[in-house]
């Protein structure tokens, strides 16, 4: 189950887990922030990830025992003392985690593979862009 239909987390997310390859195929569910009693959907769910920019939304209460949580919000809820800004998933973690089978921390959590994957994608592009451009030259 996926909460957070937007355009760079949500959507995507459901397409990719919901395509046939290789004998593996989800069947997503996809929640709208707005979605009334979302709980009655978490509640049921193996795999839950959230991305809606909301503190502490999920609740311990909200899984059951041995959900898998993967966490993509990262809510900034104020500062310490020493001006360090103080962060918090859209996943309430420390609770959580007492029934969560794997949950991903924030952060820390998606945050290295997101810079991972830019990283990779980003020298793909340019070896795509590299490649064209010598094919261009060659033919030209």
């Amino acid at each position: 189950m996926i909460i957070g239909a937007s355009y760079l987390v949500g959507k995507p997310m459901s397409m990719v887990l919901a395509q046939e390859e290789e004998g593996f195929g989800a069947t997503v569910t996809l929640c709208h922030i707005l979605t009334r009693d979302i709980s009655i959907h978490t509640k049921r769910v193996d795999i839950l990830i959230v991305a809606v920019d909301k503190p502490k939304l999920i609740t311990a209460a909200m899984v059951k025992e041995g959900v898998v949580v993967i966490d993509v919000g990262i809510n900034r809820i104020g500062k310490t003392a020493e001006g360090k800004a103080l962060l918090c998933g859209d996943v309430d973690f420390d609770m959580v985690k007492e029934k969560a089978k794997a949950i991903t921390p924030v952060s820390g959590g998606v945050g290295p593979m997101t810079v991972t994957m830019l990283m990779v994608n980003t020298v793909k592009a340019a070896k795509l862009a590299a490649g064209s451009a010598r094919k261009r030259r060659q033919s030209g």
